[in-house]
């Protein structure tokens, strides 16, 4: 499994510091929650998984860190992997430092080898997703245009949906962010 946040519980975490300051006690609880694996902790306790579990944080290329992993995973021998992307806007103490829009979300995908369904006998309906990389930060690529104001992993969410709903010859275009200073990601997904 792969768990993605940039921030986290923040809101949970800021409280905490806050409970410090004041000198009242911190509750052992809220902050084993504070931290950044709570999420996938609680998952694989109430699943009972006792497998590979990675948790990543990658500022705005949290999206592209999730699914670099998931990739790594694959190579490294897994038949799948479970990836959850997840997000909140930052509390009212942080929201200074907002870089993207702020709304709360989550999803989860399944990411498999080439070929793995998953269930026996059962033809999955895959898509290839590719992402690149452009380090050289002299050349422009403009964003696509409708999403380019969205949080990292919405607009990923919605290019790939939009690849798994079109018909073969009508992919979308790639989708072009610049989540990263100096870099430019290039997201495509099409029918495998």
């Amino acid at each position: 499994m792969v768990f993605a946040s940039r921030y986290g519980d923040a809101t949970r975490s800021l409280a905490l510091l806050g409970d410090l300051v004041r000198g009242e006690p911190v509750s052992p609880a809220g902050f084993g929650l504070s931290v950044h694996n709570a999420i996938s902790a609680l998952y694989s306790i109430a699943q009972g998984h006792a497998g590979n579990t990675v948790v990543v944080a990658g500022g705005r290329a949290s999206v592209a860190a999730a699914l670099a992993e998931a990739a790594a995973l694959l190579a490294d021998g897994a038949p799948e992997v479970l990836v959850v992307y997840y997000e909140a806007p930052l509390p009212a103490g942080y929201a200074e430092f907002e870089d993207e829009p702020a709304c709360e979300y989550a999803w989860a995908w399944r990411v498999a080898s080439p070929g793995h369904s998953g269930h026996p006998g059962q033809d999955a309906q895959s898509l290839r997703l590719e992402l690149s990389v452009d380090e050289t930060g002299g050349i422009a690529h403009p964003n696509t245009a409708d999403t380019a104001d969205w949080p990292a992993g919405l607009a990923v969410l919605r290019h790939v949906l939009q690849a798994a709903t079109a018909h073969e010859a009508a992919a979308p275009a790639a989708l072009l962010r610049h989540d990263r200073a100096g870099a430019h990601w290039t997201w495509s997904a099409a029918h495998a």
